[in-house]
């Protein structure tokens, strides 16, 4: 892991506070070692406890069962699956409950317009940023990860939808390559969005409530729609 001194503090600012971690991942396959070393990352920084995973992204309750044996295999941590599936789930209050007993929280991928519309505004959502502020860690992959920006592009068509804000002037692309970048282009052009941060698979960037930057792998930066990246890292 690379520590860096935040000189772009638009790209990273966010609205987190407290003394916890939001790690951003690129995506990639866990099952295949591909995100073993962003995962180490932030595990590394979650307290003792439970990992909460929310399906909400993809739905599978599948995937919670796959992500909880590779957790015990690869860094001996027990996780349980929190059923925030649709809105009516990130409403209840117990699920926010749920949040809160976690160590860390782990939002899989998927589709970032199911997880859109399940979240924001809700409880829940409430609940994840309190995880932060309270020392706890936040990760977010692929899809999930695209959501914590200010701007996200709808697999409907080519509209733009408003994402988490975690991340309040940021756009976030997963699964990056930079030499395809065109989807970030027209997401940072988007109203409200300033900067651009792609994010390859296997890669992470990680970010503290309190404005600490760490990187895992290399990760791209746009300062403008129309800028050239700028490599982030240390790939």
């Amino acid at each position: 892991m690379n520590d860096e001194t935040q000189t772009e503090t638009g790209i990273f600012a966010t609205a987190l506070t407290g003394s916890g971690w939001l790690a951003l991942l690129g995506g990639g396959e866990f099952s295949f070692g591909e995100t073993l070393l962003a995962d180490r990352g932030w595990v590394e920084k979650a307290p003792p406890g439970p990992i909460g995973f929310i399906p909400a992204a993809s739905g599978s309750q599948d995937y919670g069962d796959h992500f909880a044996a590779y957790m015990a295999e690869a860094f001996d941590r027990r996780v349980e699956t929190i059923p925030i599936y649709r809105s009516k789930d990130a409403r209840r209050i117990r699920n926010s409950e749920r949040i809160a007993e976690c160590a860390a929280v782990y939002l899989g991928g998927g589709v970032a317009d199911q997880l859109l519309a399940t979240l924001s505004g809700s409880p829940a959502h409430e609940a994840l940023l309190a995880k932060v502020a309270s020392g706890g860690v936040v990760a977010v992959i692929a899809a999930a990860a695209q959501a914590a920006g200010s701007a996200v592009r709808s697999l409907r068509g080519s509209q733009i939808l408003p994402g988490l804000g975690w991340l309040p002037s940021t756009a976030i692309d997963v699964n990056f390559d930079p030499t395809h970048d065109r989807r970030l282009r027209q997401m940072v052009a988007a109203a409200g969005t300033r900067f651009g941060l792609g994010l390859p698979a296997g890669s992470a960037v990680l970010l503290s409530g309190d404005g600490a930057v760490e990187t895992v792998g290399l990760s791209f930066t746009l300062q403008d729609a129309d800028d050239d990246l700028t490599a982030f890292g240390d790939g």
